[in-house]
C-alpha cells in the first residue's frame, strides 16, 4: 500500500476558492480524497498550500541551459523544481538548424522520461526587427517544411513553436502546427494588427512574452498586442520580474485578457538561481548585473533570471493581484494549455501530488513533486 500523509492547517487554494484550515491528503504520488485517522500529519498552520507551478517558457537555470547535453538540462530542471516549478517546458534559442535538431533529440528523451513536459522552439523563425537576444545571422523565414523538420526531430515532444507569423510562410506554418497538435505562439514579431488577426484565425493560441519583442500599441496602428489581448482564444505569457514589464502593463493584460488567459513564465536563462556574471544564451554572450541579463553586444534584455516563486510573490505583494488569480496564471492556465490539467495544475484528488508551501509573506518553504519532497518544509 502506498504511504499516506496529510498536509493540514494551511490556507489551501483550490479551483473553487481558498479553504481556511484546509488539508491535502497525499497517497503515494497522487492526491487522495480520504485518509485513515492515524495517517501522519504535517502541520502547515500559518502557511499557504498551492499547486506546483507550470512554466511554459524556460531556457535554463543553475548555470545550465536546455541547449546543452542531458546532464545540463537536468541541472536546470532541478534548479527550477527547488523554486516550485514541478512541470517545465524546455525552451531552445535560435541556432543552426542542425544544432536545434540535435538539441531536440536530447530534450525529447528527457520528455519521454518525464523530466520535462516537452519542448518549446523559440526561434529561428522570428523577425530580425524584434530579435531580442537571438543571433540575427541565424534567423530564417518560417518555411513550413523547416518548421516540420524541427517538430519531427522532437519525436512527438514538441509543445510550442514561437513564430513571427508575418514573415513568408508564417501563416501556413501556423496551420501546420495546429494540424500537428503543437501550439503556435506569436512572438518576436513585427506584425500589424491585421496580420496578427490572420495568424490567430489560422490557429495561433499563445502570445510569447506579451509586450516584449513586438511593436507597442499605437492609436492608429494597434499592432499585435491589441489583437492578442482582445481574442479569447489567446493565452498571453507575462514575465513578472519587475524588469520586462511595467506594473501598469501587467494590470492592463489582466484587465483585458482576464485571469483565465494569463500564464506567468520565467523565460529564464542559465543564470536563474545563480548570481551575477558572464553567461551564454545560445551563441551569444550575456552579462548579468543586479539580476538583470543583457547581451554583451547591444545591451538587449536576454531572457531573465526569474524563478516562478519570485513571480508569485511579486504578483501578490507588489501587483496586489488576488492569490487565486496568481495560482491560475502559474498553474491551472498553463496546465490546460499543455493538455495536462487532468494531472497537474490544481490540488484535486486523483492528480499528481505536485504542490508548493508558502509562508504568510509568500516566501517558498516547501516543494513536493509526485508525492516526494523536493524541498522539505521549512516551518517556523
Amino acid at each position: 500500500m502506498a504511504p499516506i500523509h496529510v498536509l493540514a492547517g494551511a490556507q489551501v487554494v483550490l479551483p473553487t476558492g481558498t479553504v481556511q484550515d484546509g488539508r491535502v491528503i497525499v497517497e503515494g504520488t497522487r492526491i487522495a480524497g480520504s485518509a485513515p485517522g492515524d495517517a501522519p500529519t504535517v502541520d502547515l498552520r500559518g502557511h499557504w498550500l498551492v499547486p506546483g507551478f507550470v512554466d511554459l517558457h524556460n531556457h535554463g537555470g543553475g548555470g545550465a541551459a536546455f541547449s546543452g547535453e542531458a546532464d545540463a538540462a537536468l541541472t536546470a530542471v532541478a534548479t527550477h523544481r527547488r523554486h516550485g516549478t514541478t512541470t517545465l517546458v524546455a525552451s531552445t534559442v535560435t541556432d543552426d538548424m542542425d544544432v536545434l535538431v540535435r538539441q531536440a533529440g536530447v530534450l525529447s528523451e528527457l520528455a519521454e522520461q518525464g523530466d520535462i513536459a516537452g519542448i518549446h522552439f523559440e526561434g529561428p523563425f522570428i523577425s530580425p526587427c524584434r530579435k531580442g537576444a537571438h543571433s540575427e545571422a541565424l534567423l530564417r523565414d518560417p518555411d513550413p517544411a523547416e518548421v516540420r523538420k524541427l517538430v519531427d526531430a522532437a519525436r512527438g515532444q514538441a509543445r510550442m513553436v514561437t513564430l513571427a507569423t508575418e514573415l513568408p510562410g508564417g501563416v501556413d506554418a501556423v496551420r501546420l502546427l495546429a494540424d500537428q497538435g503543437v501550439i503556435a505562439a506569436i512572438g518576436h514579431t513585427d506584425a500589424t494588427y491585421e496580420q496578427t488577426v490572420e495568424a490567430i484565425g489560422a490557429g495561433a493560441t499563445v502570445a510569447t512574452h506579451l509586450f516584449n519583442a513586438m511593436p507597442p500599441i499605437g492609436h492608429r496602428a494597434p499592432g499585435p498586442i491589441t489583437a492578442l489581448l482582445e481574442d479569447e482564444r489567446i493565452t498571453v505569457e507575462l514575465i513578472n520580474d519587475g524588469t520586462h514589464l511595467h506594473p501598469a502593463s501587467l494590470q492592463l493584460a489582466f484587465h483585458h485578457a482576464g485571469a483565465d488567459r494569463v500564464a506567468f513564465i520565467t523565460d529564464a536563462m542559465d543564470a536563474a538561481g545563480g548570481g551575477d556574471g558572464r553567461y551564454q544564451l545560445g551563441p551569444l554572450a550575456v552579462e548579468v548585473s543586479d539580476g538583470v541579463a543583457r547581451l554583451v553586444e547591444g545591451g538587449s534584455i536576454a531572457g531573465s533570471t526569474l524563478t516562478l516563486d519570485r513571480a508569485f510573490k511579486r504578483a501578490v505583494t507588489v501587483d496586489r493581484l488576488p492569490v487565486g488569480d496568481v495560482v491560475a496564471a502559474l498553474s491551472a492556465n498553463p496546465a490546460r494549455l499543455l493538455g495536462r490539467y487532468d494531472r497537474v495544475g490544481s490540488l484535486e484528488p486523483g492528480k499528481d501530488a505536485d504542490l508548493v508551501v508558502l509562508d504568510r509573506n509568500f516566501d517558498l518553504k516547501g516543494v513536493m513533486r509526485r508525492g516526494a519532497w523536493v524541498v522539505e518544509p521549512q516551518l517556523d
